[in-house]
């Protein structure tokens, strides 16, 4: 006999069991089931770490004092493949353009920039030399270089796609460069020549009188460091001086916040609950899922969207760059000096954490860890960093941390909702019932109201453009 019909053979023999084979049994046997699982449930720390404030009416408004602002916005591009083009109207983020609205003086500025590319660490502009363009960032890195204590060069400031190197070519015909840039990484850049703008001036009385009296504020009320309204003081007096008079000036156009909502009609067939419902209520599964589902929608507006999300609604100083990209521990420390008063924590996608752990560990660095609830947390400087997937990640691999401050009585960051609304399944989430339809099919509204506010400018603060795919 071969070995083949040995294995055959034993093979015969072992399939003739003398006893009831499980895959038989397990007919019988009670099947030990989970509640379905979800694999897109995340965390969603922003949602459990935020102070909720009950907004009765639906519309939750932010008095400030009277704040004076400038022109220190960011630029936009039409950008088509590798061709950038100006946006007329985007000039008036230039401090000298804020107030003009000449539309025909816009677009013939903007058909005379150029676009010019510069290598890394190719110098863009010299301090000293003359300022004879206007230069706007289109893409890429570029440092502002100043001088030390010593006379040696430090890094003043790092500048990134939307901001610009200053619009004195437009307003000083003799001046020079106060600063020098130096492109860090592959830099495009949208020039405008000090005679292109001049030809413009000349055919534009609009234009020339609007840039000859630009930054002359001598007029402008006093202000605080913060662009308030000051409030006029005495100090270090003797003697009986006469006291200066004051009032605290409102805003008297407040930013007001409007209730979101997120919303889906769940429907099921009532024979499914009718006839399945043992041992696990189905429409109540159903519920569960879809109400998670919700509330991750829910923190993925409340960071991305538009209107009232915090990444939209960083204001423009707290907005910072990374030095060279990762994110090195000196890019922390930025971060964190932009909301110096009492910051709360920071958010960062996993993928941005695990950069950070990379960067600190080249450095020999190890920050410590902190609990919260039970969570072994990373940290930087004591402020815990905690995970979020809403916070985008670019094709490019760039990603952005968000630090803040929060609480009313903190002028932080605040959540936005409305308990006790009809039907309510949660706090502001709620699920009506909508009837039966000819084909018995039940239909539950389901609603959630939501919305956050930045009280004051300074509880915000954003690291752009971190590369995280290193």
């Amino acid at each position: 006999m071969t070995i083949a019909d040995e294995s055959l053979q034993d093979h015969a023999e072992e399939s003739q069991n003398s006893s009831l084979s499980t895959t038989a049994a397990r007919n019988l046997a009670t099947t030990t089931k989970t509640a379905p699982q979800m694999q897109g449930v995340t965390s969603r720390w922003l949602l459990r770490l935020l102070p909720w404030v009950q907004v009765s009416g639906g519309t939750y408004r932010v008095n400030r004092r009277l704040a004076y602002t400038v022109g220190d916005g960011r630029i936009d591009f039409d950008i088509t493949g590798s061709e950038v083009s100006i946006i007329p109207e985007e000039l008036r983020e230039l401090p000298a353009l804020r107030e003009f609205t000449d539309a025909g003086a816009l677009s013939a500025l903007g058909e005379r920039f150029t676009q010019q590319e510069y290598a890394p660490g190719e110098l863009i502009a010299e301090a000293g030399a003359p300022g004879d363009r206007l230069v706007l960032i289109a893409h890429g890195r570029v440092d502002r270089i100043g001088s030390g204590k010593y006379g040696e060069d430090t890094v003043l400031e790092a500048l990134a796609g939307g901001d610009h190197l200053g619009d004195e070519p437009l307003t000083d015909p003799d001046g020079t460069w106060r600063f020098s840039y130096r492109a860090v990484t592959r830099v495009t850049v949208m020039a405008l020549s000090r005679l292109a703008a001049q030809e413009v001036m000349d055919r534009s009385p609009a234009l020339r009188e609007h840039l000859a009296t630009a930054g002359q504020d001598g007029a402008a009320p006093p202000t605080n460091a913060s662009g308030e309204s000051a409030v006029s003081l005495s100090s270090g007096h003797h003697g009986e001086p006469s006291l200066p008079g004051t009032f605290v000036d409102y805003d008297l156009a407040p930013r007001e916040y409007e209730l979101s909502v997120a919303q889906t009609v769940l429907r099921t067939h009532s024979r499914v609950g009718d006839l399945y419902s043992d041992p696990m209520n189905q429409v109540e599964e159903q519920l569960k899922l879809t109400v998670q589902a919700l509330r991750e929608r829910q923190e993925h507006e409340m960071i991305n969207n538009p209107e009232f999300g915090l990444l939209h609604n960083v204001a423009l100083p707290q907005r910072i760059h990374t030095r060279s990209g990762p994110p090195t521990p000196d890019d922390l420390d930025d971060l964190l000096a932009t909301v110096w008063k009492d910051p709360g924590f920071l958010l960062a996608h996993p993928q941005t954490i695990a950069a950070i752990g990379r960067e600190c560990s080249a450095r020999g660095l190890y920050p410590t860890a902190v609990d919260f609830m039970g969570h072994s947390l990373p940290s930087w400087r004591g402020v815990p960093i905690f995970p979020c997937n809403k916070i985008p990640v670019t094709k490019e691999r760039t990603s952005s941390i968000l630090l803040m401050r929060t609480g009313e009585e903190k002028q932080g960051v605040v959540g936005l909702h409305q308990t006790g609304i009809p039907d309510e399944y949660e706090p502001s989430l709620s699920v009506r019932y909508m009837g039966l339809d000819d084909r018995a099919v039940l239909k539950y509204l389901v609603s959630a109201y939501y919305s956050a506010a930045v009280l004051v400018p300074d509880a915000l603060g954003v690291l752009d453009d971190v590369q995280i795919g290193h």
